[in-house]
């Protein structure tokens, strides 16, 4: 009985094919739509947290001043001596890389092109996690000497050398002295900034400090912390540590902030999924309105087949038979429009996380929970049209016109 149901409503439906797709295109829409938006979403929390994780692992990256960005309040700036110590005796640390920075005008191979120098150790590369592409990282004695050499980004490489794999003892020139390419960084791409991270002339830290800033300041202290510890004990250690070295007393407040990278990628991504979910609510509305289309042609559907509903009811068929077969008619109907919706929002997400570079991220859940959601739109928006067939005298709608 049911499969003759079944095969009824998807009988009535075929009868009219342009008037049950115009039907589901509300839903169609509604459900791409949603899928869509979260798609896009989870691939920009995504994106967002890879770009993040690319900052390094398990990293804090210690700053001089009160707070960050514009405003920030001047404060002394640290020493490689703080490093140093940190590295010495902070517990849970893998690796401390002093960081200093300028910009400027690089030359080599005729070419000329503005990017930004790093003075930095070995550690620089761990607390990063940069990979050497090609060529080795700076000895030892490179470092304490402050030896004219190099390793440079891939935007560098590409820009000066046209991506040239013979570029390990080319000489860059910086400022008013040439160093030697000693090796090519492996390519990070866009930072979470929207900074290109590949651009960059990366020296030994006594290098850049005596041929290029002139001075002693560092700009950051980078702090990667080991697998397994506890990072906010390791903050908070750190913190302590550094009020010790800035000699603060317990009054003064911190010339000096921490910036945990695992924090700000969780921060950035809630706030990301937080714009995902209203987003994905908005388009939800159109779901709403596609079961309002549905109810509105069931009700012209029952209509039209009054005549027929009053025969199938004068030769025995009970109230609930007529009243199963509009209702599977409007379920068919939404699910249709679901699948259709499905299969669109699909297409719309590979071509828009190409268009945006962002990973596609698939969602189960939220196909599946758009299909259900859509068949439970026509089980809601259909039940009125088909309990108002089912409840039809069959004597009055024999006689109707």
């Amino acid at each position: 009985m049911l499969w003759n149901t079944i095969l009824l409503a998807l009988r009535s439906i075929r009868r009219n094919l342009l008037r049950s797709f115009l039907t589901i295109l509300g839903i169609v829409i509604g459900v791409s739509a949603v899928i869509t938006m979260v798609t896009l979403g989870n691939g920009a929390t995504q994106a967002v947290q890879n770009q993040i994780a690319g900052l390094g692992s398990n990293l804090l990256q210690v700053r001089s001043g009160q707070r960050m960005g514009p405003g920030a309040t001047p404060a002394p700036a640290f020493k490689v001596t703080d490093a140093t110590i940190i590295a010495q005796q902070m517990g849970g640390v893998a690796a401390v890389a002093p960081e200093a920075r300028s910009a400027g005008t690089v030359v080599a191979n005729g070419r000329n092109w503005n990017t930004s120098f790093i003075g930095s150790t070995n550690d620089w590369l761990v607390t990063g996690n940069w990979r050497l592409e090609q060529g080795r990282s700076f000895t030892r004695q490179e470092e304490r000497a402050g030896a004219a050499v190099c390793l440079i980004g891939a935007t560098l490489h590409r820009e000066l050398f046209n991506n040239n794999p013979q570029v390990l003892g080319e000489k860059v020139r910086v400022k008013s002295f040439s160093c030697e390419v000693i090796g090519l960084l492996g390519s990070k791409g866009q930072g979470a900034f929207g900074n290109d991270q590949d651009d960059l002339v990366l020296l030994p830290l006594n290098t850049l400090q005596r041929r290029v800033t002139g001075n002693q300041r560092l700009n950051t202290i980078l702090v990667s912390m080991s697998e397994g510890s506890d990072p906010e004990r390791v903050k908070a250690n750190l913190n302590q540590l550094l009020r010790e070295l800035r000699k603060l007393s317990p009054g003064d407040e911190d010339n000096f902030n921490v910036l945990d990278t695992k924090q700000l990628a969780d921060t950035m991504a809630g706030a990301t999924q937080v714009m995902t979910t209203l987003l994905g609510a908005v388009a939800a509305v159109s779901l709403l309105v596609g079961g309002i289309g549905i109810m509105n042609i069931m009700l012209v559907s029952v209509t039209e087949r009054t005549r027929e509903i009053g025969l199938r009811l004068a030769i025995g068929a009970l109230e609930r038979e007529v009243l199963l077969q509009f209702l599977i008619e409007a379920v068919v109907l939404a699910a249709l429009g679901g699948l259709v919706g499905i299969a669109l929002a699909t297409v719309a997400s590979l071509v828009l996380t190409q268009v945006m570079q962002v990973p596609y991220v698939f969602n189960a859940g939220i196909n599946m929970l758009s299909f259900v959601f859509s068949a439970a739109i026509g089980v809601l928006f259909g039940y009125f049209p088909a309990r108002r067939a089912a409840r039809l005298d069959p004597i009055e709608a024999l006689r109707h016109e």
